[in-house]
C-alpha cells in the first residue's frame, strides 16, 4: 500500500472516530427508548411529492429533525407507508450504496455457495480493497465482507461473477435486478458506486429506490445483511487466508434492532446511509439518507431513527 492510500485511511479512520463520537449523545438516548412499547400506529400519510418533509397525519415526531442530506426516506416495509420524505423520488449518485444493488444481483443469479475467484482487474480498482487475485470466497462470505468494509475488489468481483454466470455485461446483470425490484430511478455502471469521473457516479437512485433495495436485501439473505450490523465480519478463503474487515458504520451498536447497515461517500454523492431496523416484532423499517456529508449522514441517520422509535411511541421527540 502506497504513502498516498495509507494518508487517505489515517483520514478516514480519524473521520469515523470523530463521527463516532458525535453519535454517543445519541445513542445513550436511542438505548432509553429500546423498550418503548409501540404506539397506535397514526394516520398513512398522502404523498406529496418531491419538496418539502411531510411525515404521518398526528405524528409530530419528525417535524422538527434537522437534516443535511439532500433526499431522506423512513420507508415502513411492513406496511408500504412512507413515515417521513424529504425528496425521496429525486435520482442521486449513490456511492457505495450501490453495493446493495450489486449483491442483490448476484444473489438472484447464483447460490450463496458459489465459489468467486477474485479477478486480476478488480484488485486495480481504488481503495478500500483487500484481496489478491485468484483467492476464492463463497459468494456469501465475500458479500459479508464487501457490504461490511465497502470493498470495492470485492464489490468488482461479485458482479463480475453474475455477469457471467449468464453471458451479460455487468451493465445488464446490474439493471436487470433493478428492474426486477421495479426500481425506476435506479442504474449502475460497475459494481462498486466508484465515481467514473468528475461528473458520473458509479450508481444512481433515489432515495425511496434504496428503501425499497434495502428491505429486499434483508428478506432475500438476512444472514449476509445481519452481518453488516456487526463491528466486524470475518471470513476464511478458501486457501486458508483469514479475513477480518471493519465496518464502516460507527452507529452499528447504537441502533436498536439493526438488520442492515450500509455506508457510502464520493466526492460526487457525499454521504449516504441506508438501515434497515425493527421497530417491532417482524416489523421491518428503512431510513435512507442521500447527499449528506460524510459526517452528517450518521447525526442525519440517528435523528431518523429517533424520530421514528418516538412516531410510533406516540410521543413528538424522545
Amino acid at each position: 500500500m502506497d504513502s498516498a492510500e495509507l494518508q487517505k485511511l489515517a483520514q478516514h479512520s480519524r473521520s469515523m472516530r470523530e463521527a463516532g463520537f458525535a453519535l454517543l449523545g445519541a445513542s445513550v438516548i436511542l438505548a432509553l427508548f429500546l423498550y418503548v412499547p409501540l404506539g397506535t400506529r397514526a394516520t398513512p400519510p398522502t404523498s406529496s411529492g418531491v419538496g418539502a418533509p411531510t411525515a404521518s397525519v398526528g405524528a409530530d415526531a419528525f417535524a422538527a429533525v434537522p437534516l443535511e442530506a439532500e433526499a431522506a426516506i423512513v420507508y415502513d416495509l411492513a406496511t408500504g407507508e412512507t413515515l417521513y420524505e424529504k425528496n425521496a423520488d429525486v435520482q442521486l449518485p449513490l456511492a457505495s450504496l450501490t453495493k446493495l444493488l450489486t449483491v442483490y444481483a448476484a444473489l438472484s443469479l447464483l447460490s450463496p455457495n458459489t465459489p468467486i475467484t477474485i479477478p486480476l482487474d478488480a484488485t486495480k480498482v481504488d481503495a478500500p480493497r483487500a484481496f489478491n487475485a485468484g483467492q476464492i470466497f463463497s459468494l456469501s462470505d465475500l458479500a459479508r465482507l464487501t457490504l461490511t468494509a465497502s470493498l470495492n475488489d470485492g464489490a468488482a468481483a461479485i458482479i463480475e461473477a453474475a455477469a457471467l454466470q449468464q453471458n451479460r455485461t455487468t451493465n445488464e446483470a446490474l439493471a436487470s435486478a433493478a428492474a426486477a425490484l421495479a426500481l425506476a430511478q435506479t442504474y449502475a455502471v460497475n459494481g462498486s458506486g466508484l465515481d467514473v469521473s468528475s461528473t458520473v457516479s458509479g450508481g444512481y437512485g433515489s432515495a425511496r429506490d434504496l428503501a425499497h433495495l434495502s428491505g429486499a436485501l434483508v428478506a432475500a439473505a438476512p444472514e449476509i445483511a445481519l452481518a453488516t450490523t456487526l463491528g466486524s465480519a470475518h471470513a476464511v478463503s478458501e486457501g486458508g487466508t483469514a479475513f477480518t474487515v471493519k465496518n464502516t458504520d460507527p452507529m452499528v451498536g447504537s441502533i436498536p434492532r439493526l438488520l442492515l447497515s450500509k455506508t457510502g461517500w464520493t466526492d460526487l454523492a457525499g454521504g449516504n446511509l441506508a438501515l434497515v431496523f425493527d421497530a417491532g416484532i417482524n416489523h421491518p423499517i428503512a431510513v435512507v439518507v442521500l447527499g449528506s456529508s460524510q459526517k452528517a449522514r450518521f447525526t442525519d441517520g440517528t435523528a431518523l431513527v429517533a424520530a421514528t422509535l418516538a412516531h410510533f411511541a406516540g410521543v413528538a421527540s424522545l
